[in-house]
């Protein structure tokens, strides 16, 4: 089987995959020999060489015109494509060679504000960057894990001082405001204020599960034998308490669009309010030796309208 494989790999290059389009496209052997500056014997041997290596016939000689047979329209559709992959390749690699990464993945937590996020891609993939991105939606602990495991490259989110990790560079993002809100036919929605932890403990909470892949991760808000009906990430919290399924603190900037349509009720807790600083991070480095698809998106985070937007702007706005 490899040495099919390698027949077929000596036969089909990038040059003959382009004798086989001449040919096509002259309607000829005798016409695409002239075009090529070749001797028509010369030029048949080659394309014969790969209907050997692939045992299938390319071109219909039943006529005078060299006419592709399905097989061979495939192979000229098939190998036209893989020409044009060959070019985006070698660009890709002149670029990457001038500093760009082959590929950058960002952990964001999933308290970030998903328009934001996808207006900053927007933006960097209007550079035409050689680089290929790559989104982790993380949870508390898991964001800043992502990056110190190597699996992330910048961590958009983090609520834990990423200062305690030698190998990780960081710098606040802004804080988050949470406040308590339930369905409107919620039990808890005509309840007195300020809601107790003995009020709140009888009810469902809605938590999102920290995305950690080592040890047991970290809890926030939760009260300790309260039934915990657990989700990935804030959407589907937020989904979860609009149906009423249970309550929970919610980012303020994503609860307060329903809380004005009548869809969630903010409730006044006894408990102090929660305020989340968060932070982002990415690997320590040498100043200014960070890759250029970094160092972009570090520039955007320098902006502080850019960090506001991704801790307050509501989703679809």
């Amino acid at each position: 089987m490899a040495m099919i494989n390698n027949r077929v790999r000596d036969a089909l290059t990038p040059e003959t995959i382009g004798l086989i389009g001449t040919v096509h496209r002259t309607g000829s052997m005798a016409a695409a020999a002239r075009e090529l500056g070749v001797v028509p014997s010369a030029l048949t041997y080659r394309i014969r060489q790969v209907e050997d290596a692939l045992d299938v016939l390319l071109f219909d000689r039943s006529s005078r015109q060299a006419r592709l047979t399905e097989a061979g329209k495939e192979l000229l559709r098939e190998g036209n494509r893989l020409l044009a992959e060959l070019d985006a390749v070698a660009n890709r690699v002149k670029r990457v060679a001038t500093g760009w990464e082959p590929q950058l993945t960002l952990a964001v937590d999933s308290v970030i504000s998903r328009t934001t996020m996808m207006e900053l891609c927007e933006a960097f993939f209007a550079l035409n960057p050689p680089t290929r991105l790559r989104l982790r939606e993380e949870a508390l602990s898991g964001t800043l894990e992502a990056l110190t495991s190597g699996q992330a490259d910048l961590s958009i989110g983090v609520a834990i001082e990423p200062g305690f990790h030698k190998s990780v560079q960081g710098k606040p993002l802004g804080s988050i405001h949470f406040i308590y809100a339930v369905a409107p036919h919620h039990p808890l929605a005509q309840a007195t204020e300020p809601v107790t932890d003995a009020m709140l403990m009888p009810h469902r909470a809605v938590a999102v599960a920290d995305s950690v892949q080592r040890g047991s991760g970290v809890t926030v808000g939760l009260l300790g034998g309260q039934d915990i009906f657990t989700v990935p990430g804030m959407q589907e919290k937020l989904d979860a308490q609009l149906r009423g399924l249970g309550g929970g603190f919610l980012p303020e900037y994503l609860a307060r669009p329903h809380i004005a349509t009548g869809r969630l009720v903010e409730k006044r807790v006894q408990r102090a309010a929660r305020v989340i600083p968060l932070s982002y991070a990415w690997h320590r480095t040498t100043a200014g030796s960070e890759g250029r698809a970094l160092q972009w998106w570090l520039g955007q985070l320098e902006k502080p309208a850019t960090r506001k937007a991704l801790l307050e702007r509501e989703h679809g706005v």
